[in-house]
């Protein structure tokens, strides 16, 4: 996949991830975008290395490792953010 067809993969998984876990978190648009973008990344290569396929283009499976990823790190970050 190219770099802008994963921006917009990670941006949609962002704002799923988002709206599963709603609250008040600092940097807005850029800051879910981010997230979301590593989101893919992370969650593609933990789905990778665990067995449960590749992440290849956009389909339901790759949409859903993303979102999964997004939200580890947007659970991290808001831990990082308390402390």
């Amino acid at each position: 996949m190219g770099i802008l067809s994963w921006i917009v993969f990670g941006l949609i998984a962002g704002f799923l991830a988002k709206f599963i876990m709603p609250g008040r978190d600092g940097g807005g648009f850029i800051m879910t975008t981010l997230l979301g973008i590593a989101g893919a990344f992370v969650g593609g290569w933990v789905g990778t290395r665990l067995g449960f396929g590749s992440v290849t283009g956009f389909n339901l499976g790759s949409l859903f490792t993303a979102v999964i990823g997004a939200i580890i790190l947007l659970f991290a970050y808001r831990l990082l953010k308390k402390s």
